[in-house]
C-alpha cells in the first residue's frame, strides 16, 4: 500500500453511487488471486480517468482491523446495509494499470464489455481516489480537454465538403464525431497522430477485437471499414496531414479495421505516392506482422516505424489470444527480424495484464524475444476484456511478480529499451536520456 497512506475499497451500491468502504481496505487482483497493492503500485488517480461500475460482482478487500480478506456483500449499516458492486477506474491514456480490481467475477452472468479494468482506492489522508497504475508516457497531446468537438464539428463539415467523394474521409468523420476516436479528430484539426484505415478483413480472431465480435458475448465497441480506400483516396488524406500537421504522423492499422497487411500492396503504392509529394512527417504501420514479406514491400515504399501487436511473447498464450489463420508466431517474429533489419523504428504494441504480463515465464519469453529482434519501444497498452473470458482463453491462474517489478526487470536487462503508450515521430524516436530514464520516457 501507498506508504503512510490509508487507502480504502470503493465500491458503489444499486443505483451507481461511489462510496469508500468504511472498513475495507483496498484489494487488488492479480491474475486470480487478490492481493495487497504495493507502494510503488499506486498513483493518485490522473485527470481524464473515470470510474464505472462492475455489475453483479461483489468487491473483495481487506478488513480493516484483523487484515483477513474477504468479500463484502452489503453496505455497513450506519449505511443503509443495501447491497453493493464493485467498482473499476478506466485510466486515462499514458498510463499502464498495475492490478486488476478485486472482485468476485464468477458471479457475474455475462460477460463484460471491452474496458481495462483498474483497481481503485480512496485515500483517507488525501481525501482523493488512488489507482493502480504507473505511468508510462509523458505526451500528453491525447489528453481529453484537447479534444472540444464545438471547434471540431465545423472542421470535419469543411474537409466533407472540399473532398465530398471521398470515402475515406467519410468514414473518418464517423470515428471522430460518432465513436470520439482522438486520432480521427486530430486529422481534423490538422495535428499530431491522425489514421489511415484502410482493411475491412483480417487474418486474425481476437477474443478482444473492438471491431468484429463472433458473438453477442462483448459487442464490438464500433463498426469495421467495408471498403479497402483507393490510393487516391489514401493520398488525399495523409498528405495535407503531413504536409501541415505539428508533429504530423500518420498511422495505418487502427481500431476501426481489420489488420492492414492484408492490404499491403495498395498500402505500399500509397505511401510511395505520399513520399512522392513530400518527405515531411512520419509513416507507421500498426500490425499484426503475419506476413514477412510484405514487411519488405512496407520498408521499401518508405514506411519508417512499425507497431506489432501481441499479448504475449509465448506462441501457446499467443494463439489463445489471437486466433490466427493462416499463419504462425514464428512468422510474427521473423517480421519483427525483418523491420529491424531494414532499419524502421521497431515498437510492439503489447497488450499488457497484470498476472499474465508479469508472470515469470512471460518476463523471460518477453526478454528473449527482445533479445532477439532488437525492440526498441514498448506500448504498454492496457488489454481491454473481461478478466474472466481472458483468463479462461489462456487458461492461466495465480499471480505475477507485479507489473512494475516485470518494468524494472526488461530495463535492467536492456537499457536502451524505452516504455512508452503512443506512436512518436521520426524525430523523437531516441529521445535524450532515453538508456537511463525509468518509467517515463518520451
Amino acid at each position: 500500500m501507498a506508504k503512510g497512506k490509508t487507502i480504502l475499497a470503493v465500491v458503489a451500491d444499486e443505483s451507481g453511487e461511489v462510496f469508500e468502504h468504511p472498513d475495507l481496505l483496498l484489494a487488488g487482483m492479480s491474475g486470480t488471486e487478490a492481493v495487497r497493492p504495493r507502494i510503488d503500485e499506486m498513483i493518485p488517480m490522473p485527470e481524464g480517468s473515470r470510474l464505472f461500475t462492475i455489475p453483479q460482482t461483489l468487491p473483495i478487500g481487506f478488513d480493516r482491523r484483523s487484515g483477513k480478506q474477504l468479500t463484502a456483500g452489503r453496505l455497513p449499516k450506519q449505511w443503509g446495509g443495501g447491497s453493493i458492486q464493485a467498482v473499476s477506474a478506466f485510466l486515462t491514456p499514458g498510463y499502464t494499470r498495475t492490478l486488476l480490481p478485486a472482485a468476485d467475477y464468477r458471479g457475474k452472468e455475462q460477460t463484460l464489455p471491452l474496458w481495462s479494468y483498474t483497481a481503485v482506492g480512496w485515500c483517507v489522508e488525501e481525501k482523493r481516489f488512488y489507482v493502480a497504475g504507473v505511468q508510462v508516457d509523458r505526451n500528453n497531446q491525447w489528453q481529453p480537454d484537447h479534444f472540444d468537438d464545438r471547434q471540431l464539428v465545423p472542421l470535419v463539415n469543411k474537409i466533407l465538403q472540399d473532398s465530398p467523394d471521398n470515402r475515406l474521409l467519410e468514414q473518418l468523420s464517423r470515428c471522430a464525431l460518432d465513436y470520439h476516436c482522438f486520432a480521427a479528430k486530430n486529422l481534423f484539426f490538422r495535428r499530431w497522430e491522425a489514421p489511415l484505415p484502410c482493411s475491412p478483413t483480417c487474418n486474425s480472431r481476437c477474443v478482444g477485437c473492438i471491431s468484429k465480435q463472433e458473438s453477442d458475448c462483448c459487442p464490438s465497441s464500433q463498426e469495421r471499414l467495408t471498403f479497402v480506400p483507393s490510393v487516391k483516396e489514401l493520398c488525399e488524406v495523409a498528405v495535407p496531414h503531413l504536409k501541415e500537421a505539428e508533429n504530423a504522423i500518420v498511422s495505418f492499422g487502427q481500431g476501426c479495421e481489420g489488420d492492414p497487411i492484408m492490404q499491403v500492396d495498395v498500402i505500399s503504392e500509397a505511401v510511395r505516392e505520399m513520399r512522392r509529394q513530400t518527405e515531411r512527417g512520419t509513416i507507421n504501420f500498426n500490425s499484426n506482422a503475419s506476413l514477412p514479406d510484405a514487411i519488405d514491400n512496407l520498408a521499401a515504399a518508405g514506411v519508417e516505424s512499425i507497431r506489432v501487436s501481441l499479448n504475449s511473447a509465448q506462441e501457446h498464450l499467443y494463439n489463445a489470444y489471437y486466433r490466427p489463420c493462416g499463419y504462425r508466431f514464428a512468422d510474427v517474429v521473423e517480421s519483427l527480424k525483418r523491420a529491424k533489419a531494414a532499419g524502421l523504428y521497431l515498437m510492439l504494441n503489447y497488450l499488457v495484464f497484470p498476472g499474465v504480463t508479469d508472470r515469470e515465464d512471460e518476463i523471460e519469453a518477453m526478454g528473449e524475444l527482445i533479445d532477439l529482434v532488437g525492440v526498441d519501444m514498448i506500448q504498454m497498452r492496457n488489454l481491454s476484456l473481461d478478466p474472466v473470458l481472458y483468463l479462461d482463453s489462456l487458461q492461466v491462474t495465480g499471480k505475477g511478480v507485479g507489473m512494475v517489478e516485470m518494468l524494472k526487470m526488461h530495463k535492467a536487462r536492456f537499457p536502451s529499451l524505452q516504455y512508452g503508450y503512443f506512436n512518436r515521430t521520426r524525430e523523437t524516436f531516441f529521445p535524450p536520456g532515453y538508456e537511463t530514464e525509468w518509467p517515463i520516457l518520451s
